[in-house]
């Protein structure tokens, strides 16, 4: 199972070259990567077996300050289309992939992407039922600090980089 991210649908052909897919791993990009986390939580609580979380560039905000969070809904609210289009770029979409891949966020997605709060204790939960995550960074994010991203997973995940991400969004 599959999570898109934040404005997105369809995407995860962008990383068959990383993306296990079978009945056991459950895998999402940024936004997506929390409903990726809440549906592995959910699946384990009534002994659904999940093998393997892949994390691909979650959207970790939990460095952010409210102000800068409350910014980024009303930029949204003023103008979505232009809010959506800038994230998409600053994500790394060119045109051809905008045109593909996009579909209209809503405010409530957006505002659950920013204020989600990434719990260890709920990563610690999944290991211990012997989950196995991955998360996936990239090296040149513009949406989230890789290194504080970094800092939260490395305990609990296995955590890589993607050097030269053109190619997987970055």
């Amino acid at each position: 199972m599959f999570f898109s991210g934040f404005c997105l649908e369809n995407e995860k052909e962008l990383f068959k070259e990383y993306l296990i897919e079978n009945d056991y791993t459950i895998s999402g990009f940024s936004y997506g990567a929390i409903g990726a986390l809440k549906y592995a939580l959910y699946s384990s609580s009534i002994d659904i077996r999940v093998d393997l979380v892949q994390l691909f560039s979650p959207a970790f905000f939990n460095d952010k300050d409210k102000k800068y969070k409350r910014m980024q809904l009303m930029f949204f609210k003023k103008d979505t289309k232009k809010y959506c289009d800038n994230f998409l770029t600053n994500c790394g979409f060119n045109n051809e992939q905008r045109n593909k891949y996009f579909t209209q966020g809503k405010y409530e997605e957006l505002e659950e992407l920013l204020y989600y709060n990434w719990d260890k204790k709920y990563l610690q939960m999944l290991k211990e039922n012997g989950t196995k995550i991955e998360v996936y960074l990239g090296e040149n994010d513009k949406i989230v600090d890789t290194q504080k991203a970094l800092e939260f997973f490395i305990d609990c995940s296995e955590v890589y980089f993607f050097k030269n991400c053109s190619h997987i969004l970055c």
